[in-house]
């Protein structure tokens, strides 16, 4: 199946990213090729396999989040919560967090192309990831009853594609196709 389908390094040209060109690394240096399930569980820390530890990604939330802030779109801040301080980070830039929300917006209300291989690629994958991460429905919260239902119709008409197919379409999706079925598992 496809979220089993094996993560072949086409390029390891740095991108500019310190996390995305760690990651480049750590699939170059792997023996043999891993799955993109294997390859979600390793770089977001989701498992804890003694024998890839070598190709884990280290605190990436807190390093994401401080590449965040060092853009001016997050914030640090202590909170206290009864016996411990936590640091968190709330969005500090609301303009940049609407511009996104208005993105995926107008992508699936005034931009729909019905054809995911039409659409473009950083959308497509930020929907997937939208919902993979369980906020998607935050995304049209703001829009009224008919156009919210009209966003989430589509967006889960998109969704419940079938990634095998799609991705057999090519059109350099076919790694946004791998996660979402490696999510949807």
């Amino acid at each position: 199946t496809l979220c089993c389908s094996q993560v072949l390094l086409k390029s390891d040209a740095p991108t500019g990213d310190v996390l995305l060109d760690e990651t480049l690394r750590h699939i170059k240096a792997t023996e043999s090729a891993e799955t993109v399930q294997t390859w979600i569980e390793l770089l977001t820390g989701e498992t804890w396999n003694p024998f890839k530890l070598q190709y884990q990604l280290r605190n990436v939330r807190e390093r994401l989040a401080k590449a965040l802030v060092e853009k001016g779109i997050l914030t640090t801040e202590k909170q206290n919560f009864l016996l411990f301080d936590m640091t968190t980070h709330p969005v500090s830039n609301a303009s940049e967090k609407q511009r996104l929300l208005r993105k995926l917006q107008e992508s699936v209300l005034e931009r729909w192309v019905n054809d995911p291989q039409r659409m473009e690629r950083r959308t497509l994958a930020l929907l997937v990831l939208a919902h993979a991460s369980d906020v998607l429905e935050n995304v049209f919260a703001s829009l009224a009853d008919d156009k919210y239902d009209v966003a989430m119709n589509r967006t889960k008409d998109l969704l419940d594609m079938d990634p095998e197919v799609e991705a057999a379409k090519g059109k350099g999706t076919e790694m946004i196709w791998a996660v979402l079925a490696a999510f949807n598992k």
